[in-house]
Protein backbone atom coordinates (compact mmCIF):
# COMPACT_ATOMS: atom_id res chain seq x y z
CA UNK A 1 0.00 0.00 0.00
CA UNK A 2 1.81 3.15 -1.18
CA UNK A 3 1.82 6.36 0.79
CA UNK A 4 -1.07 8.44 -0.44
CA UNK A 5 -1.45 12.18 -0.59
CA UNK A 6 -5.12 11.88 -1.44
CA UNK A 7 -6.24 13.04 2.01
CA UNK A 8 -3.86 15.92 2.60
CA UNK A 9 -6.82 18.26 2.86
CA UNK A 10 -7.75 19.07 6.43
CA UNK A 11 -11.47 19.40 5.98
CA UNK A 12 -14.30 17.44 4.43
CA UNK A 13 -14.38 17.75 0.68
CA UNK A 14 -11.06 19.56 0.50
CA UNK A 15 -12.09 22.25 2.96
CA UNK A 16 -9.69 24.63 4.58
CA UNK A 17 -10.53 24.19 8.26
CA UNK A 18 -9.95 21.00 10.24
CA UNK A 19 -12.84 18.55 10.28
CA UNK A 20 -13.90 15.96 12.87
CA UNK A 21 -11.54 13.45 11.27
CA UNK A 22 -8.62 15.75 11.97
CA UNK A 23 -9.64 16.10 15.60
CA UNK A 24 -10.07 12.31 15.88
CA UNK A 25 -6.58 11.80 14.44
CA UNK A 26 -5.11 13.73 17.37
CA UNK A 27 -6.44 10.99 19.68
CA UNK A 28 -4.59 8.12 17.95
CA UNK A 29 -2.52 6.27 20.57
CA UNK A 30 0.73 6.38 18.56
CA UNK A 31 0.42 10.14 18.12
CA UNK A 32 -0.32 10.67 21.80
CA UNK A 33 2.65 8.46 22.70
CA UNK A 34 4.96 10.44 20.41
CA UNK A 35 3.62 13.66 21.96
CA UNK A 36 4.33 12.30 25.45
CA UNK A 37 7.87 11.35 24.46
CA UNK A 38 8.49 14.77 22.90
CA UNK A 39 6.99 16.60 25.87
CA UNK A 40 9.12 14.49 28.19
CA UNK A 41 12.22 15.58 26.31
CA UNK A 42 11.14 19.23 26.35
CA UNK A 43 10.39 19.12 30.08
CA UNK A 44 13.68 17.35 30.81
CA UNK A 45 15.52 20.09 28.92
CA UNK A 46 13.57 22.81 30.69
CA UNK A 47 14.48 21.40 34.08
CA UNK A 48 18.09 20.41 33.41
CA UNK A 49 19.77 22.56 30.76
CA UNK A 50 19.57 25.93 32.54
CA UNK A 51 18.77 27.96 29.42
CA UNK A 52 17.00 31.18 30.39
CA UNK A 53 14.28 30.98 27.75
CA UNK A 54 13.57 27.26 28.11
CA UNK A 55 11.24 26.55 31.02
CA UNK A 56 8.31 24.30 31.81
CA UNK A 57 5.66 26.85 30.85
CA UNK A 58 6.94 27.52 27.33
CA UNK A 59 7.57 23.80 26.81
CA UNK A 60 3.94 22.98 27.60
CA UNK A 61 2.58 25.88 25.54
CA UNK A 62 4.69 25.37 22.43
CA UNK A 63 4.61 21.56 22.59
CA UNK A 64 0.83 21.43 22.98
CA UNK A 65 0.15 24.00 20.29
CA UNK A 66 2.54 22.25 17.93
CA UNK A 67 0.64 18.99 18.43
CA UNK A 68 -2.66 20.66 17.60
CA UNK A 69 -1.62 22.94 14.74
CA UNK A 70 1.50 21.56 13.01
CA UNK A 71 -0.25 18.74 11.10
CA UNK A 72 -2.87 21.23 9.90
CA UNK A 73 -0.22 23.72 8.77
CA UNK A 74 1.83 21.13 6.89
CA UNK A 75 -1.26 19.51 5.37
CA UNK A 76 -2.68 22.84 4.28
CA UNK A 77 0.57 23.88 2.62
CA UNK A 78 0.99 20.54 0.84
CA UNK A 79 -2.63 20.42 -0.33
CA UNK A 80 -2.51 24.03 -1.55
CA UNK A 81 0.67 23.45 -3.55
CA UNK A 82 -0.53 20.14 -4.97
CA UNK A 83 -4.12 21.06 -5.85
CA UNK A 84 -3.95 24.83 -6.28
CA UNK A 85 -7.56 25.47 -5.17
CA UNK A 86 -9.06 28.93 -5.32
CA UNK A 87 -7.23 31.09 -2.79
CA UNK A 88 -4.33 28.66 -2.51
CA UNK A 89 -1.81 31.41 -1.77
CA UNK A 90 -4.02 32.70 1.05
CA UNK A 91 -4.16 29.16 2.47
CA UNK A 92 -0.36 28.93 2.47
CA UNK A 93 0.00 32.37 4.05
CA UNK A 94 -2.57 31.47 6.72
CA UNK A 95 -0.83 28.16 7.50
CA UNK A 96 2.53 29.94 7.75
CA UNK A 97 0.99 32.62 9.97
CA UNK A 98 -0.39 29.96 12.34
CA UNK A 99 3.04 28.31 12.37
CA UNK A 100 4.67 31.66 13.16
CA UNK A 101 2.27 32.24 16.06
CA UNK A 102 3.11 28.85 17.55
CA UNK A 103 6.86 29.06 16.90
CA UNK A 104 7.56 32.73 17.64
CA UNK A 105 4.47 34.67 18.69
CA UNK A 106 3.72 32.57 21.76
CA UNK A 107 7.44 32.50 22.60
CA UNK A 108 7.73 36.29 22.60
CA UNK A 109 4.43 36.84 24.42
CA UNK A 110 5.24 34.29 27.14
CA UNK A 111 8.80 35.47 27.78
CA UNK A 112 7.78 39.13 27.72
CA UNK A 113 5.15 38.40 30.38
CA UNK A 114 7.60 36.32 32.44
CA UNK A 115 10.48 38.79 32.06
CA UNK A 116 12.87 36.13 30.76
CA UNK A 117 15.85 36.79 28.53
CA UNK A 118 15.04 35.68 24.97
CA UNK A 119 17.18 34.01 22.31
CA UNK A 120 14.60 34.68 19.66
CA UNK A 121 16.42 33.85 16.43
CA UNK A 122 17.97 30.69 17.86
CA UNK A 123 14.57 29.58 19.11
CA UNK A 124 12.98 30.39 15.77
CA UNK A 125 15.42 28.20 13.85
CA UNK A 126 15.14 25.22 16.20
CA UNK A 127 11.39 25.48 16.77
CA UNK A 128 10.55 25.97 13.09
CA UNK A 129 12.40 22.81 12.13
CA UNK A 130 10.78 20.82 14.93
CA UNK A 131 7.33 22.23 14.09
CA UNK A 132 7.59 21.18 10.44
CA UNK A 133 9.07 17.79 11.30
CA UNK A 134 6.39 17.05 13.89
CA UNK A 135 3.68 18.28 11.53
CA UNK A 136 4.97 16.02 8.77
CA UNK A 137 4.90 12.97 11.04
CA UNK A 138 1.57 13.72 12.73
CA UNK A 139 -0.04 14.58 9.39
CA UNK A 140 -0.32 10.86 8.59
CA UNK A 141 -3.90 9.63 8.86
CA UNK A 142 -3.78 6.05 9.99
CA UNK A 143 -2.57 3.61 12.57
CA UNK A 144 1.05 3.08 13.52
CA UNK A 145 0.99 -0.30 11.76
CA UNK A 146 -0.26 1.32 8.52
CA UNK A 147 2.35 4.06 8.83
CA UNK A 148 5.21 1.61 9.29
CA UNK A 149 3.92 -0.57 6.43
CA UNK A 150 3.78 2.44 4.12
CA UNK A 151 7.28 3.58 5.08
CA UNK A 152 8.66 0.05 4.55
CA UNK A 153 6.93 -0.20 1.14
CA UNK A 154 8.28 3.21 0.17
CA UNK A 155 11.85 2.17 0.91
CA UNK A 156 11.40 -1.16 -0.88
CA UNK A 157 10.13 0.56 -4.02
CA UNK A 158 13.08 2.94 -4.16
CA UNK A 159 15.75 0.26 -3.81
Amino acid sequence: MPISTERLDTGAGGGFLPDRGYIAELARPWKLLSLAIGMGWLLFGALNYGISDWDVGISILMGGLTYVFAPWSVGTILAAIRRRPRGWILRIVTALFVAWIVVDGIYVLYHTMMGNEMFRIENFYASSALYLLAGSIWLYRGSLREFLTNVRDLFRSTV
